[in-house]
């Protein structure tokens, strides 16, 4: 039987929790908050939902006992990040957190898979993964998931095309630092500069404003609606479902690059392939020399961050 502990039941959390009721994608959720109360309501209230969702499904609140036998842990508890706070600002108030709720998993033997959403990502997928004592491959995070979503989205409708045919990925920081892999982007199988030779709906000089939209999506929705929940939650899910369907997809995560690009031994966002045991691979894509350089950048940036928590 799947089973998902979800830890941490604010807007993120049980975005992706709704999200997992709604696909269908696991048998068995619990929910885990700081707040028991409130995490019962939440069980309480999606129960109620299980009438109308595509399979049967046990859903509870609990707490980090129910984590021993869990197949994924989905860590979104966590500080709020508020308007034009920089990801890198919540670092010292989550790594504590994350500490505190890695060491009460590791408590009761978890021996399964971390997924980490809680920002600043990249960081504190790495807190997670030197606090719990797991291989690196059976912990990650969202990485550029979401905001490789936002460029696909910004191309699809760039040039009127169904955004699951657009191929393209943000790397680096899940934050300021992060950059659009242009050199690596398709629509089809047709490279980007193919595209754009070809449409008029698209030129060259619309590629910075797409990345502009992309890089600045979420500091305009915190302003608008004070967080973004919804398309984290989503992203969070196709992670979920690639890792129980033993899919083998590549995926923009947050993993620990180990050599493959030329970035300090850190997690960082890249394309990995993803299975029912975790990371399998990271994709080695070949990039530019501007690439190269913002890749480098955004891993100088999170070194620096993670000394000063004393992590690297």
């Amino acid at each position: 039987m799947s089973k998902v502990v979800v830890i941490g039941t604010g807007f993120v959390g049980m975005s992706y929790a709704y999200a997992l009721v709604n696909q269908g994608t696991v048998e068995n959720l619990v929910l885990i908050d700081i707040d028991k109360e409130r995490a019962i309501g939440e069980a309480m209230d999606l129960n109620h939902g299980l009438a109308f969702a595509p399979r049967k499904m046990t859903i509870k609140a609990g707490d980090y006992k129910d984590v021993g036998d869990a197949d994924l842990v989905v860590i979104t508890a966590g500080v709020n990040q508020k308007p034009g706070e920089s990801r890198i600002d919540l670092l010292k108030r989550n790594s504590e957190i994350m500490k505190s709720v890695v060491q009460n998993v590791m408590k009761h033997h978890f021996n399964g898979l971390f997924l980490v959403a809680t920002n600043p990502v990249d960081i504190l997928t790495h807190v997670v993964w030197k606090e719990s004592g797991l291989p690196s491959s059976r912990v990650f995070g969202s990485g550029t998931s979401l905001d490789t979503a936002r460029l696909r989205y910004e191309i699809g409708q760039q040039i009127d095309i169904d955004v699951r045919n657009v191929h393209a990925y943000i790397l680096g920081e899940h934050g300021d630092s992060e950059f659009v892999c242009w050199s690596n982007a398709n629509v089809g199988a047709k490279p980007i500069s193919d595209v754009i030779e070809s449409m008029e709906q698209i030129k060259f000089e619309d590629l910075k404003s797409i990345a502009h939209r992309v890089v600045h999506a979420a500091a305009e929705i915190i302003n608008r609606k004070q967080a973004t929940y919804y398309g984290i939650g989503m992203s969070l899910v196709r992670i979920t479902a690639a890792i129980f369907n033993n899919e083998n997809r590549i995926l923009p995560l947050s993993v620990l690059n180990q050599g493959e690009y030329q970035a300090d031994n850190l997690y960082i966002g890249l394309p990995a392939v993803i299975n029912k045991n975790g990371i399998h691979h990271i994709v080695k894509l070949k990039l530019n020399e501007e690439e190269t350089e913002k890749l480098q950048t955004s891993s100088t940036i999170l070194r620096k961050s993670l000394e000063s928590i004393e992590y690297y």
